[in-house]
Parts: C-alpha cells; sequence; structure tokens
C-alpha cells in the first residue's frame, strides 16, 4: 500500500511538473514575441496587447480576463473540455509572462533582422511549452477547449474552427489598434508544427516516467 501511495504521488509529481514548467515557458515565449511586436503577434495576443493599449493595465492581466470569458464561453457551449487544467492555464500563463517582462531581462526591439531571430525563438520556445503542458494530461487551455467546443456543436473540423474563431479575434484585435503584421499570418503555420512534434516527444517521455494517463486525461498525439 505505501508503495502504491509512492508511485501514486511521483505519478502526479511528473504529470503537474510537466504542466506548470510547460506554463511558464509558455509565457517565457509570449513575453519574448511582446517585446518585437511591431513584426506581429498571434491572434489571442494582439487582442491582449490591444486591450493594453487601449484599455491600460497589463497584457498578463487582460489575458487571465480573456481567458475567463473564454472559460465562461466555453461552459456555455459544453463542460467537456473545461477541467482543474483549464482554469490554472487561464490564470497563471498571463501572470508569468508579466513578471518576465517585469524582470526586464529581455532584449528590447532593434527594429533589424535579428528582431526576427527573436521572434522565431518566441515561437519556438511557446510550441515547445504547449506541448509540455498538454502532454502532462491536466487540462487543454481554456483558447483549446473552447475550439473543441465550438468544432463539436457546429460539426466543423478542429483546424476550421480554430481559422475561424482566431479569424474573428484577429479583426477585433485588429480595429482595438492591436500589432497586426505579416508575422501574424505566419505564426500558426510554425507554431502548430513545432507544437504538434513537443507534443509527441514529451507524451513519449511522460509513458517512460509514469505509464500510459487514464482514458479521460489522455491526450492526442
Amino acid at each position: 500500500m505505501a508503495f502504491f501511495k509512492m508511485d501514486n504521488l511521483r505519478h502526479w509529481a511528473i504529470r503537474y511538473t510537466f504542466f506548470f514548467l510547460g506554463l511558464v515557458l509558455f509565457g517565457l515565449g509570449i513575453a519574448i514575441s511582446v517585446k518585437v511586436r511591431h513584426l506581429g503577434l498571434h491572434p489571442w495576443d494582439v487582442l491582449n496587447v490591444a486591450l493594453t493599449d487601449k484599455f491600460g493595465w497589463s497584457i498578463g492581466t487582460w489575458s487571465v480576463l480573456v481567458g475567463m470569458v473564454v472559460i465562461l464561453s466555453s461552459l456555455l457551449i459544453s463542460r467537456k473540455y473545461i477541467n482543474i487544467g483549464t482554469f490554472l492555464n487561464a490564470l497563471l500563463i498571463g501572470p508569468f509572462m508579466d513578471f518576465f517582462l517585469w524582470l526586464d531581462f529581455l532584449p528590447n526591439a532593434s527594429y533589424t533582422w535579428l528582431d526576427y531571430g527573436w521572434l522565431l525563438l518566441a515561437i519556438l520556445i511557446t510550441g515547445m511549452a504547449g506541448g509540455l503542458y498538454v502532454a502532462g494530461g491536466i487540462g487543454a487551455g481554456p483558447r483549446d477547449g473552447f475550439m473543441l467546443s465550438i468544432s463539436e456543436r457546429t460539426r466543423l473540423s478542429v483546424s476550421r474552427a480554430r481559422i475561424m474563431v482566431e479569424s474573428v479575434v484577429l479583426v477585433i484585435g485588429f480595429l482595438l489598434g492591436g500589432p497586426v503584421h505579416v508575422v501574424t499570418f505566419l505564426y500558426t503555420l510554425i507554431l502548430s508544427p513545432v507544437f504538434q512534434v513537443s507534443l509527441r516527444l514529451f507524451a513519449k517521455l511522460r509513458i517512460a516516467l509514469v505509464g500510459e494517463l487514464p482514458s479521460e486525461a489522455k491526450v492526442k498525439v
């Protein structure tokens, strides 16, 4: 019995380590991209930056508020994809990002080709971080859960539901004055493959460390 408890504790410790480390790195990736925002941002970050510029408060604060609105919207459609991990994701990534920006150790935009290198690094870190926290099997992020809920309700593919939702978000962010540039439209093309590859790798690592997850906690890889 004691061995079972220790094994179960180790199982949860590793999964939550994956999850929280992924959230921290995700916040770091967004913070780097915000520093070179003139090149363009992911649609959700365009919206958060636009809300900050328009109404004040930090980008991380708006990330939390928008995340909670998305969760409430998902609850109205379907509670299937909402769990503790969804709330933790919505509540923590924004503050982590604000913390990295507050430390002020990230380089400011140079408006040279170096900024493209920093943005590429940001996308790589964000993609890997997403794969890491999803591989923990604690729960999908609020935006991912919303996409899945929309897909299920409308019977659209997940990719089409994502394009539809992110297009609406991007238009709102643009109308509010958010940083929309050419990289905004390339973001998903780069981010999605990095996320998929890292998810497979981290899911295999997690399985090697703790074994398969219960069916309700598994992720598609």
